[in-house]
Parts: structure tokens; C-alpha cells; sequence
């Protein structure tokens, strides 16, 4: 499968920035389900991902000169996550780019919030590597600056939620246990159980280990009566 040139060139401005080599714009749009000689954009949104970080960290050390790295780390937390990258993913369109398989597409509905994230990063180290960082500094400020919530105190993050909860009880840390991996490559299933002696059990699955053990804290503090 081919991405054609006046496609591409759409995504570039809705992107507000044309690749000098194309090349890795296609990298950053195929999905890993297609054939091996594809290359696929795993590797980019490795890279993407740490580059958001460091630019949307130094947003928020600008924008909240006052407060310490413990509020700050909850703001990245929450800004660089799936729920976030998605949503940047949507307001581009990245769903009608996005390179995958027959089978992929027959799986049927839209393309998976976990495909959008990665692919949304992936673009990111894209525009890095192609450019330097100012352009994925422009990127990123473009679509994560109205997604920063200038009112209000910092996020909880149920994994660090829970474990101050625990930590203000006089308990011992929140132990994370995964129990099994099920599904194919391209579409994992984790399953996660949380302990805390003196609060009991949880468990939950996603797509994702990091995105289970949240999951699985917030059930947790529910059943415990301590969410936020």
C-alpha cells in the first residue's frame, strides 16, 4: 500500500509542516500488522515519545513557575497519556492517514485509540528527525497548549494517588502483579492485579501493562472508599 503524494501533502498542512523527505512521514503513518518489508513506526514513536515529554515538560515549567515537581509531574502525566495523544490524533484526522493491513481493517470499527497514540507519537519523531526540534516544538505547542488547564490544582494520577493513600495510612507501597498476556502483537491484552496489605486487591486489563496497573489503582481506591 502506497501513500499518495496529494494525501500526504494534506496531512502536511494539517500538520503545519512539510517533510523534507517524505519518507518518513509514510514510516510514521504504517502500523506494524503490515509486511515486514514496511517499515513500521515503532522505532519513531519511541523516539516521539520522549520528545513530547522533554517539550511538554518545558511548557510546564514555564507555565507554572510556582510549583514544585511533584504538581508538575502529575500535569506531564496526564498530558503525555493515551486519553491525551488520542485526542491530539482526532483533531488532526490521523485515522484517514494511518497505514494498515487488510486484516487490521477488517477487524472492523474505528481505528484503535492505541494505533492513534502511537501514530500521533510517531509523527512527532517523524518531524524531529526530519527537521530538528523547534518544528516539533511547534507541533506539539500547536495542539497541546489547549489541552493545559491553566485553573484548578494538578491531576491525580491513580497510581500515585494510591500510593500516598498508603503511604498517609502508615502502609507498605502498592505492589503490581501481571498476571497474564493474552491477544496478538498487535492487539495485547493485560491483565494486572494491585495489592496493598491493610487495603486488599484489585485487578483490571487494557491494551497496555501501564494503562492496566492504572486502571486497577483506580478500582482499588474505589472499593476502599479513597478516590479523589
Amino acid at each position: 500500500m502506497s501513500a499518495s503524494s496529494e494525501k500526504l501533502s494534506s496531512l502536511e498542512k494539517i500538520l503545519g509542516y512539510s517533510f523534507a523527505n517524505r519518507k518518513k512521514l509514510v514510516t510514521a503513518l504504517t502500523h506494524a500488522s503490515l509486511p515486514r518489508h514496511e517499515t513500521n513506526y515503532e522505532r519513531l514513536e519511541f523516539l516521539g515519545d520522549r520528545v513530547l515529554g522533554l517539550v511538554v515538560a518545558e511548557m510546564l515549567y514555564r507555565i507554572y513557575p510556582d510549583e514544585n515537581e511533584g504538581h508538575l509531574a502529575k500535569r506531564l502525566t496526564v498530558l503525555v497519556q493515551q486519553k491525551a495523544l488520542v485526542a491530539v490524533a482526532n483533531d488532526v484526522g490521523l485515522a484517514g492517514y494511518v497505514r494498515l493491513s487488510a486484516g487490521e481493517k477488517k477487524a472492523g470499527g474505528p481505528v484503535k485509540d492505541t494505533i492513534l497514540s502511537d501514530a500521533i507519537e510517531a509523527i512527532i519523531g517523524a518531524i524531529y528527525l526530519d527537521g530538528g526540534l523547534e518544528p516539533a516544538r511547534a507541533f506539539i505547542e500547536s495542539r497541546w497548549s489547549s489541552l493545559i488547564c491553566t485553573k484548578g490544582p494538578p491531576p491525580d494520577d491513580p497510581k500515585t494517588r494510591l500510593q500516598e493513600v498508603a503511604q498517609a495510612k502508615g502502609l507498605k507501597l502498592p505492589e503490581y502483579r501481571l498476571v497474564s498476556k493474552s491477544g496478538t502483537d498487535h492487539q495485547p491484552v493485560f491483565d494486572v492485579e494491585v495489592a496493598v496489605a491493610g487495603m486488599g486487591t484489585a485487578s483490571a486489563s487494557a491494551s497496555s501493562k501501564r494503562a492496566a496497573e492504572k486502571l486497577a489503582a483506580q478500582k482499588l481506591l474505589e472499593s476502599s472508599g479513597d478516590a479523589a
